[in-house]
């Protein structure tokens, strides 16, 4: 097994785990495989291989036209989601990717189920989507902040612990039918501590080319911050399936972040053993009497 997969497979939850947070190392110390001097440069190295390889992948499994991937992103704020989504799909055609990020949600969405604005834009067939934050707030913020609920106007007020299991319920039913209709999940949590967290906010505080990324409701979360990460630590448990497993992936560090994520998307195209449409006998005429016009034209 290559390095990286032993790493990638120390990151995968495995269905039926429970998770605990505390286990997982936000910045990469514990690890003897690679000399901490060393770290940086490996992970770039990583990251520069796969980021060539997700580019023929993507055109790959564009021209197949049968599968589509779908990346979803969750983290603490500060961890680097938007910066890992820039780094990881450099090398990749625009036209085949699709971003959507995920916020409070609107008067239209609200009249819906709490599944509904993400299921109408995951990626068509040949496409890759990637959802920044996702329905997964509505077991997380939402956990954290009961008194969200009462904007949804659900039939059944009452929240208990069959409540969240149901919503653990839906997300598993959801993402098993998009991978029985061929989407591939993956799932990452950008595992950042509270301290480097409090450093990066700092940083967009002192810095004014990065003041416009802070806002004091993300200062207003860390006081809850042992509540997210029980949160976090139920939905992971809950929702890590063999058909939609999550990654939790150290963010203290970007560079092994970039290199993780990408590392993981690029096995899991390469696992469907894709290849390019045959030419029918049909096409194949089509081409060669193709070359011939041309072939007559004057240069």
């Amino acid at each position: 097994m290559k390095l990286i997969d032993q790493f990638l497979s120390n990151c995968r939850i495995a269905a039926g785990s429970v998770v605990k947070l505390e286990a997982h190392d936000p910045a990469w110390e514990g690890d003897q495989n690679v000399p901490k001097s060393e770290r940086k440069k490996f992970s770039k190295g990583v990251l520069d291989a796969n980021t060539e390889s997700l580019s023929k992948a993507q055109e790959l499994l564009y021209a197949s036209d049968r599968w589509s991937i779908l990346l979803i992103f969750q983290a603490m704020d500060a961890a680097g989601k938007d910066s890992t989504i820039k780094h990881v799909m450099t090398g990749v055609n625009p036209q085949g990717v699709s971003v959507n990020s995920f916020k409070k949600p609107s008067t239209e969405e609200l009249a819906h189920d709490f599944l509904w604005r993400c299921a109408k834009v995951v990626p068509d067939r040949g496409r890759i989507g990637i959802f920044n934050r996702s329905y997964y707030e509505e077991v997380l913020v939402v956990k954290v902040h009961p008194e969200i609920l009462q904007a949804q106007r659900r039939p059944e007020p009452r929240i208990d612990q069959s409540f969240w299991e149901g919503r653990y319920e839906s997300i598993n039913g959801f993402e098993r039918h998009l991978t029985r209709s061929g989407t591939v999940v993956l799932k990452f949590f950008l595992n950042v501590s509270k301290d480097e967290q409090r450093k990066r906010f700092l940083d967009r505080l002192k810095d004014p080319q990065k003041q416009w990324k802070f806002s004091l409701a993300d200062l207003a979360e860390r006081p809850h911050w042992n509540e997210y990460q029980k949160a976090y630590e139920e939905a992971l448990t809950a929702t890590s399936t063999k058909w939609a497993p999550w990654y939790v992936i150290p963010a203290d560090h970007k560079w092994v972040t970039r290199a993780l994520v990408a590392a993981a998307i690029v096995k899991a195209i390469e696992g469907l053993d894709l290849k390019y449409p045959e030419v029918t006998p049909t096409l194949a005429a089509e081409i060669e009497e193709a070359k011939k016009v041309l072939g007559k034209e004057k240069d």
